[in-house]
């Protein structure tokens, strides 16, 4: 059983060779309208056509659950990961039928079974709208930069939205040096087709999770409607029938989450000293409370399963970023890379005036927002997650009071431009489990008190005088929002409902409220309504000092990344092949005695012998990949998809703050594998039929 690879300091400190900008190598998650065309010519002499580029922007996908995938046929068929379709899984499934135990598959299209919240963005162009967020803020106050930055770009969007009818999302580029607004076309009737189960999709579990060599399936199918038909395309991925070679070309189209390759130490250390250990206490009492409430019994393991899953990936990619920033050879080399970058501002007269004091800026931020940010955390973040209930209970609370004010002054995610995306949240029919939710709350409210201490006027609040079993169990069992016609009717009746509710979680997020609004808005003002501009600042000093095309950070945005397929060799010496087979996947279940996590499916074992054990089911390239770039589609020089992007290996963990090609890898499906997985395993024959091209006949 091979476990988490231990990143050494000289192996993490390698990763620091290669500075995060401008680009070197394979780096850069870059933007549709910033592709480095002529360095991938030079490199691997490719044409990147307008053509080409445009097919792949309208043919990928992002998923507002958090991930990316693709349209692969002219029927409207999207393909993503497994483990981003689960939280559609866990909604559908029921005590009779678990579909993380047994896949799915619409034996025809009727059967095709509709996401109860899930939104698809489709990005349909870009504008530059820099200049007029940048004047809106350029008389402002420094405290008041962030509410004028907020006011124009709600502005910006909702006369977009009003005038072509796209989603309208304005998007902060090189951390406020840049401002981009990016209109999408927005699908919601989507349906599922296929999904494997989970023990093939994530095979090997945690001890092989970030890992490679890898054995997983992490594939799904969905179809999208419109008119209650099924979408009818003419941009979507041709299915490739080779695969790709050792050491070819690809190109990832995605959505990756965030990027911190432009911060500065001050907020380095901020991270590895205050907002990790915290986001890491948090997540590891929740994933034990989910872990023991898992074992009460089969259906509470299957309620919990998406909930364990998420946390316990969210724990891992954490804990391998903290080692990143606990490591003093990597921070050195952050740290003499900051030095450099400064002393070359402050050489110029004219750039020294310019650009000198951001890095002050943040570390003056940064220093402030330690005073609160337990608290901040707690109450604005962490608390709404713990629980879907209070998180409905938030958003209606917040909503009465956010449409008595104008567009321009609301909190962004009530503007009107997003509001058809907030209330298919909002409005979800989605199953709400009063278990499930009264543990995870009394586990949060234990946490909280343990963090804030319980002397605290903010744990007050929060429990109101019981113990926090006796509170979570209080909220849950008395509130009706689990009902969407209860929470229709509240929204509806506005301020005076809301305050007229006898609901005990609204009127426990009245009670939080004005506390985590004035956090909320401090945060906004002293953090990131400075910190914009400052790291607007490095990024213009970086692009005017050092020499070659810079790429913005992460922003869960539509992103082109490219690599080429290619093993690597481990610091103990280990040579690592690019790909992995079908016939490696039965032996390792064998050698397992096909139990978990390596276990498969007895239809599995059963069809064996229909199975070409030699068929490749992963590999890894050196693209240039995070987490939302889970489900992104790998394509060819010829823009066929050849592979399923799914997660990296350990030695990639720390991208969230630089790039490396020497051990780092993403990891994909391979598309041959996909393909006779269908045939051979699932008699998804149709599908696969669809998927390939050979006929566009409906199921």
């Amino acid at each position: 059983m091979r476990r988490l690879a231990t990143l050494t300091a000289a192996a993490l400190a390698a990763c620091f060779l290669l500075p995060s900008v401008p680009v070197r190598a394979d780096e850069g998650m870059w933007t549709y309208n910033n592709v480095p065309r002529a360095e991938i010519k030079k490199k691997y002499g490719v044409e990147i056509t307008d053509a080409w580029l445009r097919n792949l922007q309208l043919s990928s996908v992002r998923f507002n659950s958090g991930g990316s995938g693709s349209f692969v046929s002219a029927e409207g068929l999207v393909l993503t990961n497994h483990h981003i379709a689960s939280d559609v899984l866990g909604k559908i499934s029921t005590p009779e039928r678990d579909y993380f135990k047994t896949g799915f598959l619409a034996a025809k299209r009727e059967d095709e079974v509709r996401a109860p919240d899930l939104e698809l963005n489709v990005l349909v162009e870009i504008e530059d709208v820099t200049d007029r967020v940048v004047a809106a803020v350029k008389s402002a106050k420094p405290e008041d930069a962030g509410a004028a930055r907020r006011a124009v770009i709600a502005d910006i969007e909702k006369a977009s939205l009003e005038k072509t009818g796209l989603r309208s999302d304005v998007v902060t580029l090189y951390r406020g040096a840049q401002f981009n607004l990016y209109r999408y076309k927005k699908y919601t009737d989507v349906r599922l087709a296929f999904a494997p189960e989970f023990t093939v999709a994530f095979f090997g579990g945690d001890p092989d999770n970030f890992n490679y060599p890898r054995y997983d399936l992490d594939m799904a199918l969905f179809r999208v409607y419109e008119d209650g038909k099924p979408l009818k395309t003419a941009n979507f991925l041709p299915w490739s029938k080779t695969g790709v070679k050792d050491g070819e070309v690809v190109f990832v189209s995605g959505s990756p989450g965030s990027t911190s390759r432009l911060n500065t130490m001050a907020h380095l250390e901020f991270l590895r000293d205050v907002q990790y250990p915290i986001q890491l206490r948090l997540l590891s009492s929740t994933q034990k409370l989910l872990q023991s409430f898992s074992e009460r019994s089969e259906e509470s393991a299957r309620r919990a399963h998406d909930a364990l899953f998420g946390v316990s990936n969210s724990l891992k990619v954490i804990s391998g970023e903290m080692a990143g920033l606990k490591d003093p050879a990597l921070m050195q080399r952050k740290r003499d890379r900051e030095k450099a970058l400064r002393d070359a501002v402050a050489a110029s007269p004219e750039l020294s005036k310019e650009f000198g004091d951001a890095w002050d800026t943040v570390s003056k931020s940064r220093a402030g927002l330690r005073e609160y940010y337990s608290e901040y955390r707690i109450l604005e973040g962490g608390l709404a997650q713990s629980s879907e209930l209070f998180g409905i209970a938030r958003r209606l609370v917040r909503l009465a009071d956010e449409n008595a004010r104008p567009n321009a002054q609301r909190l962004r995610e009530y503007s009107d431009a997003g509001r058809a995306s907030f209330e298919l949240s909002l409005y979800s029919p989605a199953p709400v489990y009063a278990d499930l939710e009264t543990a995870l709350l009394a586990d949060f409210l234990r946490f909280a008190t343990a963090e804030l201490g319980a002397a605290s006027p903010a744990t007050a609040s929060l429990l109101d005088g019981k113990s926090p079993d006796a509170r979570a169990k209080e909220l849950v069992d008395g509130s009706k929002l689990a009902d969407v016609a209860v929470r229709k009717a509240l929204a509806s009746g506005g301020k005076a409902a809301i305050d007229a509710s006898d609901d005990p979680m609204i009127r426990f997020a009245r009670a939080v409220d004005g506390r985590a609004r004035e956090l909320r808005k401090r945060f906004e003002a002293e953090v990131t309504g400075v910190e914009d501009g400052a790291y607007g600042k490095i990024a213009r000093a970086v692009y005017r000092t050092e020499a070659g095309r810079v790429y913005p950070d992460a922003t869960f945005t539509l992103r082109l990344a490219y690599g080429r397929v290619s093993g690597y060799t481990e610091p103990s010496g280990a040579k690592i092949r690019p790909w992995t087979t079908f016939g490696e996947m039965y032996d390792r279940a064998a050698a397992a005695k096909n139990a978990d996590p390596y276990r498969l499916p007895d239809s599995w074992l059963a069809k064996k012998s229909s199975v070409k054990l030699s068929t490749p089911i992963n590999f890894v390239s050196t693209a240039d990949t995070i987490g939302g770039n889970s489900g992104s589609p790998l394509v060819n020089a010829k823009g066929e998809l050849v592979g399923l992007n799914f997660d990296r290996n350990s030695f990639g963990l720390v991208r969230n703050f630089v790039y490396d090609e020497k051990w780092a890898r993403n990891i994909a499906v391979d598309s041959r594998g996909m393909l006779h997985a269908l045939r051979a395993l699932y008699g998804a024959g149709a599908l696969a039929d669809e998927l390939e091209g050979a006929r566009a006949a409906t199921r």
